[in-house]
């Protein structure tokens, strides 16, 4: 790797670590404790990063408490009075079920004296999944399943999950009544959206059994007659936004891919390099997105618009993937292959594409980084980059090439972190 490389690469993995940086659970829990009430303290939670955010809770508490979290497999920490259970994420398991269940014998029985803790982040949706009557687990694994195949986005997949389970959309808000429960969020969903956040189990839900039957229609997702003709009828109905038992319910986002783009941003202002943002909720097919990235870097380099070089561009977001190959996906993987396509090897211009839970798609790599020299190596290696691109195998290629990152659990999740860097 050559002296502009390197000088690429590390100032593109800096910013992602401080992407990181800013959304870590110890960071942020202790700016948003609630207030003591006089009951007892309960926490419940469910994602990627609730581990985290339960220690960072029990290390800022002063006072007693109690609870269970479920986390992904490989992201538990260790807490002294908080229960830490383990699931499988994208697709829910046994563990996740039972963990369901025991998150809400946590707070059964709960007075108006007690509160209730909700610690919630990216993949809880998946870590808690408790499915309504008529639909077995097996069959709630295959929908899930079904949905990350098929290029629905994260709203979309959430609102079928909400109204097949009893715990999503505000209903586990509703066991907890008449506690007062405040939950904390670390969001990885576009535009901050509360019900989106692993499917909203605190949050009042405006989406209805009718429009998770148009989505279910609209990707052909195979369901059983027994679940059709429940949202037909509109039994899995969720709780509604202005539903009484929502009113002892507060909701806090600690951390937010806005955040992580920002302290991105001054980590670049810090070394001297000017950053433009994007947008944090930038939504769509991996490759379009990254055919449209491509297209504005170009136009900063060849016009100097809308910034002038040396810049970094920064987004973040959720795109999709349409899985029609046999390649393992990866959203931040296909838009940087698309990116480097298109850009084919433009000088000075170097990317990095991330998932900021350390997981893109089925593979357990966060993402990878490209440079002007990418699609040269690969050439030198024998390796055609669209031939990955047409099978969804991204992270093969990038594997290959050695240019994929692999940063382990990172006990945080802020959705997608994209950087371009374009240079003089």
């Amino acid at each position: 790797m050559s002296s502009s490389e390197l000088m690429h690469t590390q100032f593109l993995s800096s910013l992602f670590d401080a992407a990181l940086d800013v959304a870590q659970p110890n960071k942020c829990i202790p700016r948003h404790l609630p207030t003591k009430t006089s009951g007892k303290t309960i926490v419940i939670g469910a994602g990627k990063a609730s581990a985290a955010m339960a220690k960072a809770l029990e290390e800022s508490w002063d006072g007693p408490l109690t609870g269970t979290v479920v986390t992904r497999y490989g992201y538990a920490v260790k807490c002294d009075h908080i229960k830490i259970l383990e699931a499988a994420h994208p697709v829910p398991d046994e563990n996740g079920l039972n963990a369901a269940y025991a998150i809400l014998d946590e707070v059964s029985g709960l007075s108006e004296e007690d509160q209730v803790i909700v610690l919630i982040s990216g993949g809880g949706s998946a870590l808690m999944p408790c499915p309504v009557d008529g639909v077995s687990l097996k069959e709630k694994q295959e929908i899930n399943q079904a949905l990350l195949k098929c290029g629905a986005n994260i709203v979309e997949m959430n609102t079928v999950r909400r109204h097949l389970s009893k715990i999503k959309g505000g209903q586990l808000a509703a066991a907890c009544f008449p506690a007062k429960v405040t939950t904390l969020l670390i969001s990885d969903v576009p535009g901050d959206d509360l019900p989106s956040i692993a499917s909203g189990p605190t949050v009042g839900d405006t989406t209805t059994c009718a429009d998770a039957l148009t989505i279910i229609d609209k990707y052909s997702i195979p369901i059983s007659d027994t679940v059709r003709a429940n949202l037909q009828a509109g039994n899995y109905e969720t709780i509604k936004p202005d539903d009484p038992i929502l009113k002892n319910c507060e909701n806090h986002l600690i951390a937010t891919p806005q955040m992580a783009l920002e302290a991105a941003a001054k980590r670049a202002k810090n070394l001297g390099i000017k950053s433009l943002i994007l947008g944090d909720s930038i939504e769509g097919e991996a490759r379009e997105v990254g055919k449209v990235m491509a297209g504005i870097a170009k136009q900063v380099r060849t016009f100097k618009q809308p910034i002038e070089p040396p810049c970094v561009l920064l987004s973040g977001g959720e795109t999709t993937v349409t899985i029609k190959g046999n390649g393992v996906g990866g959203r931040n993987v296909e838009y940087l292959l698309s990116l480097a396509i298109q850009l084919a090897g433009e000088k000075g211009i170097s990317a990095i594409a991330c998932d900021t839970d350390g997981v893109d798609g089925a593979a357990e790599l966060a993402g990878a980084l490209m440079t002007d020299k990418t699609l040269e190596l690969a050439e030198q290696k024998s390796i055609k980059p669209s031939d990955y691109l047409d099978n969804n195998d991204a992270h093969t290629f990038f594997s290959k090439l050695g240019i994929s990152i692999d940063t382990g659990p990172t006990l945080t999740n802020v959705n997608d972190f994209r950087a371009i860097f374009i240079d003089k």
